[in-house]
């Protein structure tokens, strides 16, 4: 059974037009992107992809994540800490599906720090809870 909000804080807007070869554009102006099918999918490449979009959106709301525990478990973040995100597109039974690896980077941290630090971000980033039990996930401490 779906989790529902307690209550809506914020609410992204797009509109998109000719889907995977068109355009998306937010309300508020702020994303303006052409969209193209990458060249692996028989596309020109000439554009992003709702991949792309998606290794950006999950990999920058899952350093919001890490930074929220590292405030509640009073842990410094270092200031180079950054995310490789890889999202996957294949065939599956019933059409297409996706699965995403984060590759997380926190030099300096201590090994099991940095795991606790994940570990719990991952219960909390929204992507996660999102695609949790839905897509394969995989996030290790690089």
């Amino acid at each position: 059974m779906p989790t529902s909000l307690d209550k809506v804080v914020y609410t992204a807007r797009a509109h998109t037009t000719g889907g995977r070869e068109g355009t998306s554009r937010s309300d508020d102006g702020m994303l303006d992107v052409k969209l193209s099918p990458p060249k692996a999918m028989g596309g020109s490449g000439a554009a992003t992809n709702p991949e792309q979009l998606f290794a950006a959106g999950y990999s920058a709301c899952f350093m919001g994540a890490m930074k929220h525990v590292a405030g509640m478990k009073k842990v410094a973040i270092p200031a180079d800490a950054s995310i490789d995100a890889e999202v996957d597109i294949g065939p599956i039974p019933a059409g297409f599906g996706i699965a995403a690896r984060l590759n997380v980077s926190l030099p300096g941290m201590d090994r099991a720090v940095a795991q606790d630090l994940v570990d719990a971000a991952h219960q909390v980033c929204p992507y996660s809870n999102a695609t949790r039990g839905n897509i394969n996930v995989t996030i290790t401490v690089v």
